[in-house]
């Protein structure tokens, strides 16, 4: 099978491209360089010309509060050109089946129970990152619309909680919030400093699953892709305070400093936790804990001071 994978070079991208089995399959990874996803017509002349079996589509520009908050036009403009160029050519290509990448920001705002598929644009969205989570919803209704008018295209969509993990962002303007806490904990710890700022109380609650699961379970979609929901979350199913990743990254580390917080800080939602029901009716569980995720990403992380 022919596998066009946009995005190769993001953390879910080069996560997958390591997974054993991707080996399986041909895959097309181009980088921005060769294929600018914002170029409809350069889409088009590629998929025409290399004619994929299945597109999966994990391209995107992304970061945390601090750059959603400062660059909204770029987050909207950007994800939505990539994702209407590439599902849209690959219909007029006659690409039959798609895997679209969208993102738990789909889900309304402060909703505290476990967000279900069926709640995407049932509310408002979080004001710190709209613009990517508007872009990232119109990608998915485009996928459904097009099966719709024709179910012989099957373009399905996948949302996963937060990330984190192998070929994460750690440069505090553009990293999410597990490698931001690396970075501080870890320089904290390097400096000898006895305290580390969080910003807010550290109550709100998040869910970040390693991207080498992601990976995982886009292999046994691809692999069982008749089987995979039209729509369907992929998470943890429980969440956790940002305290405590805190807590578990000093634990990692071996920090032994306190931590303060400063309430002047936007923290976003109170909490962010996707219902898992259809990928464990599906048959898919995350392997990867907490500690076990942050010591390989932390191990990633040190490799790349090193060189």
């Amino acid at each position: 099978m022919k596998i066009l994978l946009t995005g190769a070079g993001g953390m879910v991208g080069k996560n997958l491209l390591e997974h054993q089995a991707i080996k399986a399959f041909e895959v097309l990874a181009p980088r921005s360089t060769e294929l600018d996803l914002r170029d409809f017509v350069a889409v088009h002349a590629y998929l025409d010309k290399h004619h994929p079996d299945m597109v999966i589509h994990a391209a995107g520009k992304v970061g945390g509060i601090q750059a959603n908050m400062r660059e909204p036009v770029g987050f909207l403009l950007e994800n939505l050109d990539m994702g209407r160029n590439i599902v849209w050519a690959s219909r007029q290509t006659g690409i039959k089946r798609l895997i679209n990448l969208g993102s738990s920001c789909m889900y309304p705002r402060n909703h505290n129970e476990p967000l279900s598929e069926e709640l995407v644009l049932k509310g408002e969205l979080e004001p710190t990152n709209e613009g990517y989570a508007l872009a990232k919803v119109v990608t998915a209704r485009l996928c459904e619309y097009i099966t719709r008018e024709d179910a012989s295209f099957q373009y399905k969509t996948l949302i996963p909680c937060n990330l984190y993990g192998r070929h994460d962002k750690f440069d505090p303007a553009h990293s999410h919030l597990i490698p931001a806490i690396i970075h501080k904990v870890h320089q904290a710890k390097v400096a000898g400093d006895g305290q580390v700022e969080i910003w807010g109380e550290g109550t709100a609650r998040r869910e970040f699953m390693y991207a080498g699961d992601l990976a995982d379970v886009l292999i046994r979609a691809v692999m069982e892709f008749d089987a995979l929901p039209m729509m369907m979350n992929v998470g943890l199913g429980h969440d956790f305070s940002i305290n405590e990743y805190y807590q578990a990254t000093a634990d990692v580390m071996g920090y032994r400093g306190e931590f303060i917080h400063d309430l002047t800080k936007p923290v976003g939602m109170a909490r962010k936790l996707v219902n898992v029901e259809r990928q464990q009716a599906w048959g898919w569980s995350a392997q990867h804990t907490l500690r076990s995720g942050i010591a390989k990403t932390y191990d990633f992380y040190l490799k790349g001071i090193e060189k």
